[in-house]
């Protein structure tokens, strides 16, 4: 039993008349008749008496007239609400971001975006990158901020944006505190926190390039994964980290964000963003970001 053969039910009985039902439809009589001998064939006991002169409804027929007209209009409340979700998520642009880009570049571009696209509803999902692009390809983000991996997925798209600037992070008390600017030769005896490097590749390497090109051998004190994690570590003392700029709008009480000073070693050692999309979709919501994002690259840029 399905729901068109129960509107081609309903249409009979309220025409007594297939001929005349089926035009109601817009479907061939012989079309109505088919389904109204297979929901027949299904109940098991005819719904119509049927002579060359009238149609009418049988017992049974009667009986199910009301359950039937109850049922379809469940069916159409049921469709109807879904087409209103679909509606709905025709104005929600769902956005990945790891957590750098999450509190530097996601707050800057907001404004924009609701300011160009009021109406526009913004999901944001803020994982790591091996968590966000397989959401891409699952189709549950439309668009993710992210690191690219060494190895690209060929069904994704990944849109250099700019490099993150590198920054130490440390305690208010710390003896580098009042620099203006760290060499990483001053951070040779110091104890880090640095990340997984199966989770955060980018991150973990950068700490372990600035040291190498420096020649020393970064002291690893303390492995954390969030950034959020790393730096109220760095406020209890365990020790040091170099992290993305935008880390610092994290706002720990208790610790400083000081520039690494510029040298050949630490112009090399960079954080790649790029946004990532599945290739070959078209999204507008999508590409209203992008272009609201382009609009403001440069002065993004110039904070990151």
């Amino acid at each position: 039993m399905n729901i068109t053969q129960l509107k081609c039910f309903l249409a009979a009985a309220e025409m007594l008349h297939f001929g005349r039902a089926a035009q109601s439809l817009d479907i061939l009589p012989a079309t109505l008749g088919r389904h109204v001998k297979q929901l027949e064939d299904h109940l098991g006991v005819p719904l119509f008496q049927r002579t060359t002169r009238a149609v009418t409804l049988t017992e049974a027929g009667s009986r199910v007239l009301e359950d039937g007209r109850a049922l379809v209009a469940q069916a159409e409340a049921f469709e109807e609400k879904a087409r209103a979700v679909r509606s709905a998520r025709a104005h929600v642009l769902r956005v990945g971001a790891i957590d750098s880009a999450a509190a530097g570049l996601i707050p800057q571009i907001l404004h924009h975006l609701h300011a160009a696209h009021p109406d526009l509803e913004i999901q944001i999902v803020e994982q790591k990158t091996i968590h966000l692009l397989p959401k891409l390809l699952s189709g549950s983000l439309d668009i993710a901020f992210c690191r690219p991996p060494d190895i690209r997925d060929p069904r994704l798209v990944f849109r250099t944006l700019f490099y993150e600037t590198a920054v130490v992070a440390l305690p208010k008390s710390h003896p580098l505190a009042g620099r203006d600017a760290i060499e990483i030769a001053d951070l040779a005896e110091e104890p880090l926190i640095v990340p997984d490097r199966r989770s955060r590749p980018h991150s973990h390497d950068l700490t372990m390039s600035l040291f190498l090109g420096a020649g020393l051998t970064a002291r690893v004190a303390q492995i954390a994964e969030e950034k959020q994690t790393i730096v109220n570590l760095v406020a209890a003392g365990t020790g040091l980290a170099i992290v993305p700029r935008w880390t610092s709008r994290l706002r720990v009480e208790g610790v400083r964000f000081i520039p690494l000073a510029r040298t050949d070693a630490t112009s090399q050692a960079k954080l790649i963003l790029a946004a990532s999309w599945t290739r070959e979709t078209r999204d507008p919501l999508r590409d209203s970001l992008l272009a609201v994002l382009d609009a403001q690259l440069a002065t993004l840029e110039a904070t990151a």
